[in-house]
């Protein structure tokens, strides 16, 4: 077999070796994402329960479905930034919500607002009525980096929800986890709710297919290219 034979023999099989490692890639990716809808659907559908009734490990109470009571400190909310919503920028507004009895509050994502920038709104004309009785499911804060810090000149606006920045804002201690509604807007100065998540597999399937069919090429034109040279 001549150099330029083996030369191209190598490469198509690196290739092969290659694409047949990035499919596999997808498949442990789209194993661990039916993992996840597993934990999600498992949770989401579950009996709801109250905020005092969650597990102290907040990856335990991640997104099990919850009942809120209590009154807004709407003086307090907070604006998390660049939420997108169906291609339109916006963001969320983050209300606490003070508990009878608990000198811990909680904060509540009440929904999405239109934001041309995605950064700044009038938080006004969304200010909902002053006492909560709803449902939502719970939401954990990040805990890995990098957490860009706060505009100096819109402190409460946040790009990530970096909970030790989060905590020196408050006269009171807040919750490890936050809570989003999930009821119908039910006044007009009530935000559109922020969806759940989807439980849809992603791309990864048909990635894997994609990377096993170069795989198979790659292999097919060196056959072909040596029985014919």
């Amino acid at each position: 077999m001549t150099l330029k034979k083996w030369s191209f023999a190598v490469l198509a099989a690196f290739f092969a070796i290659l694409c047949l490692g990035l499919g596999f890639w997808q498949i442990r990716r789209l194993q661990a994402r039916q993992a996840a809808n597993a934990i999600l659907s498992g949770r989401r559908f579950a009996p709801e329960v109250s905020l005092d009734s969650l597990p102290p490990d907040t990856a335990e109470a991640h997104f099990r479905r919850v009942h809120i009571r209590g009154i807004y400190d709407h003086g307090q909310e907070i604006i998390y930034t660049l939420r997108g919503r169906n291609g339109s920028p916006g963001v969320n507004i983050l209300t606490p919500v003070l508990r009878p009895n608990k000198d811990t509050a909680v904060l509540v994502n009440r929904g999405w607002v239109y934001s041309p920038d995605g950064t700044t709104i009038d938080t006004g004309p969304w200010r909902e009525a002053d006492t909560v009785n709803g449902h939502g499911f719970v939401e954990t804060f990040p805990t890995k980096g990098p957490f860009p810090p706060p505009n100096p000149t819109r402190p409460r606006s946040f790009r990530r929800l970096d909970r030790s920045a989060l905590a020196k804002l408050f006269p009171y201690p807040i919750a490890n986890y936050f809570v989003v509604l999930t009821d119908s807007a039910a006044s007009p100065s009530a935000p559109p709710r922020v969806e759940p998540a989807p439980l849809d597999e992603g791309p990864h399937r048909m990635y894997a297919i994609q990377w096993f069919s170069f795989a198979t090429i790659s292999i097919i034109g060196l056959v072909i290219f040596l029985r014919r040279t």
